[in-house]
């Protein structure tokens, strides 16, 4: 089970950090990550994590600006979020997968597990 938090209402400019928690399965190994869904459209990828820390992926959109971490001994992903834009604001949800392969990275399908989500909005 995932549960995110952290998310907010922030000036353009600011930053926020997201956390995920997670229960009931071995936190280290899943590969993890953030999705995204702004009103009206659809879920977009954000960035992942594998198991070991390597190999963080980001979208485009976000590359530069946010960075996603995790914490095995805490079963906590992160993802700090800076110079944040209206065109941020979004739902943002938290994910994993064991098995996910990396061609598969930005399709919501493939993740086997989702988080509530968290409310980030960003004013301008």
């Amino acid at each position: 089970q995932l549960q995110a938090s952290g998310g907010g209402l922030v000036q353009a400019g600011g930053s926020l950090r997201l956390s995920c928690t997670a229960s009931g399965g071995t936190f280290s190994g899943y590969t993890l990550g953030w999705f995204r869904q702004a009103t009206g459209k659809e879920r977009e990828f954000v960035a992942s994590i594998r198991r070991t820390s390597s190999n963080p992926f980001y979208a485009g959109s976000v590359k530069g600006r946010f960075t996603i971490s995790r914490d095995n001994a805490k079963s906590t992903l992160y993802l700090q979020m800076n110079s944040l834009q209206p065109e941020d604001t979004a739902v943002y949800f938290c994910v994993a997968s064991r098995s996910i392969i990396l061609s598969n990275l930005d399709v919501p399908s493939s993740w086997d597990h989702w988080g509530q989500g968290t409310l980030v909005t960003v004013s301008s």
